[in-house]
């Protein structure tokens, strides 16, 4: 058994088609399909079956599928450690984000510990808040940005980094456009642009407004803060949206008015696995971001503090 056929038998299992996983890897359909044929031959069991124009694993694929992911990024990371031992500053760091936190926050926070650190590789991933979860647990990411911070998970630990205030954005003829702080409730009578159902800030803004005494009206929904603040701007409704995605992007921007009451807000942590050990380059970046917000002095050499704790 060859780690060629563990890695191709994982791909054509994630893409379920032999064609898709030989075009990422870059080889012969024929190089793939052989090499999987191989594997069954050695294993004696079928470990794919035609479904339609895709493969599907057979019961005794999907036992094996597990364990050879398992392995493969063990040895990913037993690499990534070899690397870190021969050159601690050479890593690389895999973090997830949700999208509202791309526009601003990550690109200022990368860019100050690659100043410090700058032969350290950064590989991104984006998802909302029910994926980033899931990344951290299955080890997709070793770190991950998330808002609002989860309040009890058994398999996730960190700290909250920052609490966002959040902004009533207006198209900039509205009548209180020009305002320097409004009631939630004013915007009762509003029809409101949201994210699309399972983005963080959308319970956010909806609970918000039901603490302001009103059921808000939906005009439309988006899944990218670019698109809502756009679509304000351009007189389709108003929204809540956090200060860091704020930043103008384009000439078309809404009216931004502070909120006196209720105070909106949402907490952004970072988290991950709790019952794995950061590799070094990962652990020297959660300690710079520490630093970064403030928290080093606060947390000092405590350990990680399990979420909801």
């Amino acid at each position: 058994m060859e780690l060629r056929q563990l890695q191709y038998f994982l791909k054509v299992a994630q893409k379920e088609h032999v064609t898709q996983a030989s075009e990422e890897l870059h080889v012969a359909q024929s190089a793939v399909s052989r090499q999987i044929h191989q594997l069954e031959e050695e294993l004696g069991v079928q470990l794919f079956m035609q479904k339609g124009r895709n493969l599907q694993l057979t019961p005794v694929g999907q036992l094996f599928c597990k364990r050879v992911d398992s392995i493969l990024k063990d040895l990913d990371k037993a690499v990534v450690e070899v690397h870190e031992f021969l050159d601690p500053e050479q890593g690389e760091i895999r973090i997830g984000f949700p999208h509202s936190l791309g526009i601003h926050l990550i690109p200022s926070v990368v860019a100050e510990f690659k100043r410090r650190y700058p032969n350290v590789k950064f590989r991104f991933k984006q998802g909302m808040f029910p994926s980033l979860i899931r990344d951290v647990i299955s080890a997709e990411v070793d770190l991950a940005f998330i808002s609002p911070f989860p309040e009890k998970h058994e398999q996730v630990e960190g700290e909250v980094m920052l609490t966002e205030e959040l902004y009533a954005i207006l198209p900039p003829n509205h009548p209180l456009a020009k305002e320097e702080s409004i009631k939630l409730s004013q915007l009762k009578d509003d029809k409101f642009v949201l994210f699309s159902k399972g983005y963080s800030l959308r319970p956010i803004v909806w609970h918000a407004c039901l603490e302001a005494g009103f059921t808000p009206k939906i005009a439309f929904e988006g899944e990218e803060t670019d698109a809502i603040r756009g679509l304000v701007a351009a007189g389709m409704g108003v929204s809540i949206l956090p200060e860091m995605a704020l930043f103008q992007t384009n000439p078309l921007q809404p009216a931004r008015v502070r909120i006196s009451e209720p105070k909106v807000t949402r907490t952004i942590g970072l988290i991950h696995r709790s019952d794995d050990k950061l590799p070094r380059v990962a652990q020297a970046f959660r300690t710079f971001l520490l630093t970064y917000f403030g928290l080093q002095q606060q947390n000092g050499n405590q350990k990680n503090t399990p979420v909801g704790s």
